[in-house]
């Protein structure tokens, strides 16, 4: 038996003769740079969140760094981040000249702590970012009430939430812009790497625009020091296909977590995840908890199943942020959770057999 943790050829299989049509499309069309396809992908993608605008970028990345870079947020200013979280939230601040500032999760969600986040605002606090980790929707109402209350914008960190909703609103919509990743194993993955920011801001859109474009509305004519990070066509096509698809695959991912809620319901070595009567998670992954993490992980390999850790170090302990002076048991939730998380294979091509297969051998392993 082999599981693979992540099977990108089978979304090809289903939607060949689409993703097929889209690529002839714009081979045939010698457009290949913000043309049609990235603005009809724009408009499609905006209307499926809930929001006025969508701007294509680069990268999930580029998407967090411009939307910071629009808001006019950089040296000095100060931007509050989950402790728990891919170090691409942190860089993201970096990149703009600004100091991340992290706080802890929810122990039970993963996700940032509302709680937590005013104990740290500063007179240099400028925005929260909001990471919808594995795709289960942070706490939005709170972070925007606190928000409001300092004045702070709030950016959301969707790049693991297409199609996830927080109280009935979809994730891209619940902030003042959200950043979007569409690296290929996402719920709604290119071939290559792309991004996205959706807000209903006019003028951040706008500054948006001129920011992925070396800085200019018209070529040769540069209003500012922008960047290169745009959206191409032949992705932003291909990925009008699979954004029609993109809620049956989400459900289909919805059936395959029941299964494993109730398959390992009863294993107690297993801290299986927490769903807020609030949330519908787009379950880009099915994390879970294990004191023998690592023993499990290597039982899993041995019988065929592929499993992956989210994330193994966290950003205040990696090497790219020692001059920032963090040791370890500084933020002792988000170590623990490193220390003890365990992604299962999950996604819309996976068999019910394969998922049973699965939950069997974590039953059966001797903790």
């Amino acid at each position: 038996m082999k599981v693979k943790f992540l099977d990108l050829k089978s979304p090809y299989i289903e939607l060949k003769d689409e993703l097929d049509r889209a690529y002839k499309r714009v081979m045939e069309s010698g457009w290949y740079i913000l043309g049609k396809e990235c603005e009809a992908f724009e408009k499609e993608f905006a209307e499926y969140c809930g929001t006025k605008y969508c701007i294509g970028v680069g990268n999930g990345l580029d998407a967090l760094h411009l939307i910071l870079r629009a808001y006019g947020i950089g040296e000095g200013d100060e931007v509050i981040v989950p402790a728990n979280t891919y170090i691409a939230t942190w860089l993201a601040v970096s990149y703009a000249g600004a100091k991340p500032v992290p706080v802890e999760p929810n122990e039970k969600t993963y996700n940032i702590n509302p709680t937590l986040i005013e104990q740290v605002i500063t007179e240099r606090t400028k925005a929260i970012i909001a990471v919808h980790l594995y795709g289960q929707p942070a706490d939005m109402d709170s972070i925007n009430d606190l928000a409001k209350k300092y004045n702070l914008k709030v950016i959301e960190d969707a790049a693991q939430a297409h199609g996830a909703k927080y109280k009935s609103q979809r994730t891209g919509s619940l902030g003042d812009a959200a950043g979007f990743s569409f690296y290929p194993g996402k719920n709604l993955g290119a071939v290559g790497d792309g991004g996205a920011v959706t807000t209903n801001d006019q003028l951040l859109a706008e500054k948006i625009k001129i920011l992925r474009n070396y800085g200019s509305k018209i070529k040769y004519y540069n209003e500012i020091k922008g960047f290169n990070s745009r959206l191409d066509e032949l992705q932003a096509a291909l990925l009008r296909v699979k954004l029609s698809k993109l809620d049956d695959w989400n459900e289909r991912r919805s059936k395959i977590v029941n299964i494993y809620l109730r398959s390992l319901q009863n294993c107690n070595e297993i801290v299986l995840p927490y769903i807020p009567k609030w949330a519908e998670p787009s379950w880009h992954l099915f994390t879970v908890r294990c004191t023998k993490r690592d023993e499990l992980q290597s039982y899993l390999h041995k019988n065929g199943i592929d499993t992956l850790i989210h994330y193994p170090i966290p950003p205040h302990l990696s090497e790219a942020y020692l001059e920032m002076g963090y040791k370890v048991s500084d933020f002792p939730i988000t170590e623990q959770i490193a220390k003890s998380v365990l992604s299962l294979p999950i996604g819309p091509h996976i068999s019910d057999i394969d998922v049973m297969e699965i939950t069997t051998r974590i039953n059966d392993y001797k903790y």
